[in-house]
């Protein structure tokens, strides 16, 4: 029967309150139990999301999740992480124990957690006052460029940005604040303001009819984990289409159940993510198996669109063989029904593929150190737009007079990048550009790192990267 519903769960936030009151979360960190890897135990009353916040707070940390198990039946969440740090190292700094520990056994929000004793948290912490902007586009080489250069023009200090494409689609988060008085934009006339100009220049990108959406939001109490929020938006913008090589991006077309099979060789043969779902009806659970190429994140990309569609996990099983990551999760609806519907496999296959799919874009990683200043993303971005690079992800983040950020470029002609491009990013900029010459996705032969040769760009290119560049000296449109 289509929608069945196993049970359904009585919930009372007093209550629910009362519990992790009376049996707060505990932490053990074991060192001893396995040689090449520490585990971090975690129990503690069960709570939708709680899995979500656990895996934000080992990532946040730059962790690598090597396996987890999990198990959330009967009220009580009880998980096991195996995890080291990115070179491959047992957790051993007192300093970042003891920040685990109590991160995971408060809230989020609390203050005393929020800065890690000498590490870096990434992404990095946003102060709640900041105004941010969240835009949703069509892909387009020199759009973040453009909107940077705006920003500028209209006196905004970009404190932090995060950007993804995945699927011809964009989304970006940027943080401002008012360059003059370096604290929040609060003037609404200003913010509308703000928000017109920027609707404009979107809009000059996209044709009629195309997605786009440009909003502000201004400071809140309670701020959405950056990350998390870009899932959400492309959730909502529906950034998936099928595999142009294998015919389907998510294991299965809708109706094509039955065809499964028979796909997974082109499937593997082309790198694709496979999710199929399945059904473990002694239990009443739905069994959702995810296999794809491990990279870091991973976990939190599955269990936060997971999360986000109002899927309650109660057990799961998650392993990495060499770059292959398998997960398995059993689960039902908020409301307690499991995914009996082909209809709603078929979204939650075609989601869960997308999540996978937007952290693994192609690209050359650049990482750039330079001091903090008005202008300085879109001096950047503008650079990259001149010598015919795109952006493919980025994160920027300023903490005093110095700004960090880590772009991917990628070129359609698939040519290298020169010297001479590192040094003019590096005179544009007055800092030190880190190029990483190892392609961040091993299938893609057309990525390439530094040459010493300089680029060779057509006449065409140069000539539109000069009046592109002449143009974005107009400024804003006045209104």
């Amino acid at each position: 029967m289509e929608g069945f519903c196993y049970y359904r769960p009585y919930f009372n936030p007093e209550f629910e309150s009362l519990i992790e009151h009376i049996n707060p979360p505990r932490v053990c960190i074991d060192n001893d139990t396995c040689k090449d890897c520490t585990l971090i135990k975690v129990d503690s009353a069960n709570k939708h999301g709680i899995l979500l916040e656990v895996v934000q707070i080992l990532t946040d940390l730059d962790l690598l999740i090597l396996k987890s198990y999990i198990c959330s039946d009967g009220g009580w969440f009880m998980d096991v992480f195996h995890v080291t740090d990115q070179v491959g190292n047992k957790i051993t700094d007192e300093a970042l124990i003891q920040y685990i520990q109590k991160a995971i056994c408060t809230k989020r929000s609390s203050k005393e957690v929020q800065v890690c004793p000498g590490r870096e948290v990434r992404p990095r912490h946003v102060a709640m006052e900041h105004v941010a902007l969240e835009m949703t586009v069509t892909d387009q080489p020199g759009l973040l460029s453009e909107v940077s250069a705006v920003l500028t023009e209209l006196g905004c200090h970009v404190s932090a940005a995060v950007a993804w494409t995945h699927n011809r689609r964009g989304a970006c988060i940027i943080y401002v604040d008012d360059h003059e008085m370096g604290r929040p934009i609060t003037d609404q006339k200003r913010l509308c303001h703000i928000q017109e100009q920027l609707q404009t220049v979107v809009e000059a990108h996209h044709k009629n009819g195309e997605k786009q959406c440009v909003k502000l939001t201004t400071p809140a109490t309670a701020q959405t984990h950056t990350e998390r929020r870009l899932h959400q938006l492309m959730l909502t913008d529906e950034d998936y289409e099928p595999c142009s090589i294998c015919g389907g991006s998510s294991g299965a077309g809708e109706g094509m159940e039955l065809k499964r099979d028979k796909l997974n060789n082109n499937r593997m043969s082309c790198g694709c993510t496979q999710v199929s779902i399945d059904t473990c009806k002694e239990k009443g659970y739905s069994v959702v198996n995810i296999k794809c190429r491990d990279r870091p994140k991973l976990l939190f990309d599955t269990v936060c669109s997971l999360t986000d569609m109002q899927y309650m996990v109660f057990h799961a099983a998650i392993s990495s063989n060499s770059s292959i990551a398998v997960q398995e999760y059993y689960v039902r609806r908020k409301d307690g029904c499991t995914l009996d519907s082909e209809n709603e496999r078929y979204r939650v296959r075609k989601c869960l593929t997308a999540a996978v799919d937007r952290r693994g874009t192609q690209g050359l990683k650049l990482e750039i150190i330079a001091k903090d200043r008005i202008g300085l993303l879109s001096d950047v971005t503008r650079v990259f737009r001149e010598c015919g690079l795109s952006v493919t992800r980025a994160e920027v983040g300023t903490e005093n007079d110095k700004a960090t950020g880590t772009f991917y470029v990628a070129d359609a002609s698939g040519r290298k990048i020169s010297k001479d491009m590192v040094a003019a990013i590096e005179k544009e900029i007055d800092g030190k550009v880190v190029v990483h010459d190892k392609p961040t996705n091993k299938s893609d032969s057309n990525t390439r790192g530094m040459d010493d040769k300089p680029s060779l760009l057509s006449f065409g290119s140069l000539l539109w990267s000069r009046l592109e560049r002449i143009s974005s000296n107009f400024g804003p449109v006045r209104s």
